[in-house]
């Protein structure tokens, strides 16, 4: 006779097949699917164990299980990523929260901790994930943010309703849209720093998936990066900071871009790994 297919037997099935088709974290994924299917929480799958999933539920997990193996990343498949411990709407229109990115957070945090009233933009905002959870953590903080797609815009919106914080959202390419004469106290940024010839050997879930317009840095990886250091200083008030990522292996010529276009006090932050994640720095003039 057939052994049932018990939430136990699914999840061990689920975590071989997506090991076979290169899944990094095969396990994790399964399990985030199979709760997904299910409609429970993770932890919960555990005390179910012995649990037989109805044949609609069953379903539901196999169309999820075939769109993964096929490389749709899984916070996509949910329609959710945690980051800063809370919860975001994702979708293919904006990348997926990263735990990395946090260190913008922590920056910023640090940043503003004098400050009565801060005031901070997040260029290229997506998700809204960076923008909410500084919005989250101090208060009071006013916090605009900016993106070029109109669609990423809608997201970061829901975000911000979901989670009760007030953000001002505005539709431009970085400082298009910011009113003039405005300035702020930090300026925040993960913008698109990934090479246009390295895009091609990225993990499929991520070139085939997420938008190339969070992405793609240019032929140096610096095509934003760039603006963004020739721009910020006109929108940062005296002895504002620039916090922005970049990748493990562009600190040595994001710093020299920094000291060329005239910034100062530089500081690297390193992840977890030791690579470096995120550079804090001053306009000299401003100082």
């Amino acid at each position: 006779m057939e052994q049932p297919w018990t939430i136990g037997r699914l999840l061990s099935w689920t975590t071989e097949f997506l090991q076979s088709k290169g899944a990094e974290e095969a396990r994790l994924d399964a399990q985030l699917l199979l709760a997904h299917a299910l409609e429970c929480p993770k932890v919960a799958l555990y005390t179910r164990y012995h649990e037989e999933p109805s044949e609609a539920q069953r379903s539901k997990l196999r169309t999820l299980v075939q769109q993964r193996a096929k490389g749709c990343p899984v916070a996509y498949l949910l329609g959710s990523r945690e980051f800063f411990s809370l919860e975001f709407e994702v979708t293919p229109d904006v990348l997926i929260p990263r735990g990395d990115s946090g260190y913008l957070i922590t920056e910023c945090l640090d940043a503003i901790k004098s400050l009565a009233a801060p005031t901070v933009l997040d260029v290229g905002t997506g998700s809204g994930c960076l923008a909410i959870a500084l919005a989250k953590q101090k208060r009071p903080v006013q916090v605009t943010a900016s993106d070029l797609s109109a669609a990423a815009l809608e997201v970061a919106r829901r975000n911000a309703a979901r989670h009760q914080v007030e953000i001002r959202f505005l539709h431009g390419d970085l400082f298009d849209a910011v009113p003039a004469g405005e300035r702020f106290d930090v300026i925040l940024s993960n913008p698109p720093y990934i090479r246009s010839d390295v895009l091609a050997t990225l993990a499929v879930e991520v070139r085939e998936h997420e938008p190339r317009l969070a992405l793609d840095g240019g032929p140096d990886g610096f095509a934003v990066i760039d603006r963004l250091l020739r721009q910020a200083s006109d929108y940062l008030n005296p002895g504002g900071w620039l916090i922005f990522e970049i990748g493990y292996d562009q600190e040595k010529e994001a710093r020299q871009r920094l000291v060329e276009a005239g910034w100062a006090d530089v500081k690297t932050i390193h992840d977890q790994n030791g690579h470096p994640r995120v550079l804090r720095s001053r306009r000299r003039d401003r100082c």
